[in-house]
């Protein structure tokens, strides 16, 4: 295949973080020594402030900087008690003891208490919810049975009992902790989400805090919007930013450009192959470890030809990892071994995880063709005419399809064409879930760091981010094994995910591609800002102007 060297520049893909001073003509005024404010910007808008149904990084972001949960995760990497005064784990990993702290409050000023924590855990578990994130209490008492609709959600194995909650587990779950900290699992007050209905979480006004910050100005729509510290924080007295100001940046190289111009203070660099390049040796340059991937879901529920596994095979085989990462990102990704990303999490031999998985995905373009030519017999509906879709927000996105395409084209011939359908965020985030795709570009950013954040996934074709809706049966004993038997077990849970790997590689399940890297433009006098390989990608909530 030719050298590939496309590089488009349209917008931004992961979350740009700027902070500083005001921009004259971006933010507004411009007092250069404001130390009670930070300017912040998302890649891409906003889709809902409703918890129990957010996915996506950029609503978690605001989540995860307004709301709290029981822990949260340190600059270490650890996570540390925050609404909880403390917890303990019974000696068989079932029971999670929780002492919430005294004197809990909401941003409007109401009491704050662990009723609210149980309802939260039974919101996202009730089907009526609609969940996608309900499959992470999978393991909490009945909670199984609840997702499917067969025990009420009064059975779940969450109770409270005054400043008391407790956690029943069905098996040991090393991961649960990480839970507790997580955005999706923050309290919800009951009476607040009944009064606003379909409204919930729609706007900022429709949502009530209970973190470190409030959030203020966004209507469901616009770009534009604030954080203000909140008084009734637990902690607010090291809440040491007053206003934190947000904006929709769809242009990366803006905030390259503000950043340069001394009028903000943060601007990812990895965005597109020219910025990163441009700028890859500035001295200002701080890299910060991603637990995130990129692969290809083919749509194994409505697409014939996607059924059949020699297709599905002869595409992994025609996709050469390596150039893809070079040619389309620029260096900005590393190639993908395992489904599981880089930086996720050491096995317990101390080798990242998504090394010791890696199955041996490789690249062989006469097996491709020789696959490709079987199954399009096999299945004898003529040529394959498939789309390939990502988002239209994302340079790198765009890039890694055009060369898919091509990769795909000239190896296959006249047996194949694609149609590029290239979208914004959240129609693409749609149409995923909805199963309206054939082959379709998925990232997905590790929620905690433990290998089930992404086996979990494809455990069920109803539940989970499962949504070219394959079964593997292989694939679902090796996770069923990792999260029963082997639990307690680190070297052997590692091995159950090894199998898991293997598994979508034999049946061609799903295509890795990228695993991600990070790197922005950072000035040192900004403290206090925590970047998550996994989780939360960036809390602001201890942030400051020094």
């Amino acid at each position: 295949m030719k050298r590939w060297q496309k590089w488009t520049v349209a917008a931004v893909v992961v979350l740009v973080a700027v902070g500083g001073s005001r921009a004259a003509g971006w933010w507004g005024t411009s007092p250069a020594d404001d130390k009670s404010t930070l300017n912040f910007g998302l890649a891409t808008d906003i889709q809902t402030l409703d918890m129990s149904k957010a996915t996506d990084q950029y609503s978690d972001t605001i989540l995860g900087n307004t709301e709290a949960n029981l822990l949260r995760t340190n600059s270490k990497g650890d996570v540390v008690p925050d609404l909880a005064k403390s917890y303990s784990v019974s000696s068989d990993g079932l029971t999670y003891t929780v002492q919430l702290r005294s004197g809990l409050k909401w941003s409007d000023g109401s009491a704050l208490t662990a009723k609210d924590f149980v309802y939260s855990w039974q919101r996202i578990a009730d089907p009526k919810t609609a969940s996608q994130y309900s499959y992470l209490t999978s393991g909490v008492k009945n909670a199984d049975d609840i997702v499917a609709g067969k025990k009420p959600v009064s059975d779940l194995g969450v109770k409270a009992d005054g400043n008391t909650l407790t956690f029943t587990l069905e098996k040991p779950m090393p991961q649960f902790k990480y839970l507790l900290s997580f955005a999706q699992f923050t309290p919800q007050k009951e009476s607040f989400v009944k009064e606003k209905g379909s409204k919930y979480g729609t706007t900022a006004a429709n949502q009530i805090y209970s973190g470190a910050y409030k959030f203020e100005g966004w209507n469901g729509t616009n770009g534009k919007f604030k954080m203000v510290k909140n008084d009734n924080y637990w902690d607010a007295k090291n809440v040491k930013t007053k206003t934190i100001n947000w904006q929709v940046i769809k242009n990366p190289e803006t905030a390259i450009k503000l950043y340069k111009q001394g009028k903000i203070d943060r601007a990812a660099i990895t965005n597109s192959p020219e910025m990163y390049s441009a700028n890859k040796s500035n001295k200002d340059v701080v890299n910060s470890a991603m637990a995130s991937a990129t692969y290809l879901e083919y749509n194994q529920a409505k697409n014939p030809f996607l059924q059949n596994e020699k297709i599905r095979e002869a595409l992994n085989l025609a996709t050469n990892r390596k150039d893809l990462a070079s040619q389309a990102t620029g260096g900005t990704r590393d190639a993908a071994k395992s489904l599981v990303s880089n930086n996720l999490v050491k096995a317990a031999n101390g080798q990242d995880l998504s090394n010791y998985v890696a199955p041996g995905y490789t690249y062989d373009k006469e097996k491709a063709k020789q696959l490709f030519a079987e199954g399009i017999k096999e299945v004898n509906k003529g040529k394959m005419s498939v789309t390939l879709e990502t988002d239209a927000d994302s340079p790198i996105a765009k890039n890694t399809v055009d060369y898919l395409k091509q990769a795909y084209e000239s190896t296959f011939g006249d047996q194949i064409s694609i149609t590029e359908k290239i979208v914004p965020f959240k129609q693409r985030l749609q149409d995923s879930q909805n199963g309206n795709f054939d082959i379709v570009v998925s990232n997905w950013n590790g929620d905690y760091p433990d290998g089930s954040t992404f086996y979990d996934m494809f455990k069920a074709t109803d539940t989970g981010m499962n949504n070219g809706q394959f079964k593997n049966q292989d694939y679902i004993d090796a996770v069923t094994k990792a999260e029963s038997t082997d639990a307690n077990n680190p070297s052997a849970r590692d091995a159950d995910w090894k199998a898991a790997e293997k598994a979508l590689m034999d049946s061609a399940n799903i295509n890795p591609l990228l695993s991600w890297k990070g790197a922005s433009l950072a000035r040192p006098n900004v403290k206090g800002i925590v970047t998550n390989p996994a989780g939360l990608p960036l809390d602001v909530t201890r942030a400051y102007r020094k």
